[in-house]
């Protein structure tokens, strides 16, 4: 069993020099204490915070940077872009209707990045 992830929970990306921070909005949510994730509390800058810089190649800005800099790799700010939803979700208990998140689950970022949960926001709930 993980712990259920809420509002305030640290974030990190592979490609990501700093942590980030999940905000999830309380709209028709289950309170930890804090508002409770589920898997569509994934949206850029609404839910998840950017990473500082982003390090990866496939992000078009640093490969621009990288190219102007004659290859030397030049990291650039950071700006999520996550489609897909958090996986694999907690498939027993649900938050609005979908999945909650537990500390375990993962969100891919378009740019090839992997982002997982440092501290999930709350340590006494917990979810199979």
């Amino acid at each position: 069993m993980g712990m259920q992830v809420a509002t305030g929970a640290t974030l990190q990306c592979s490609f990501g020099v700093a942590p980030g921070v999940l905000s999830v909005l309380p709209v028709n949510r289950v309170m930890t204490g804090t508002p409770a994730a589920n898997i569509m509390d994934n949206k850029p800058m609404v839910n998840i915070a950017p990473f500082g810089m982003c390090n990866s190649p496939s992000n078009p800005m640093v490969a621009a940077a990288t190219a102007a800099a004659l290859g030397v790799l030049t990291p650039m700010p950071c700006i999520p872009v996550t489609a897909a939803p958090w996986v694999p979700g907690s498939p027993t208990v649900l938050i609005a209707n979908m999945p909650a998140v537990n500390n375990s689950c993962k969100l891919m970022c378009n740019w090839g990045g992997v982002i997982q949960i440092l501290v999930p926001g709350q340590f006494t709930v917990m979810v199979a």
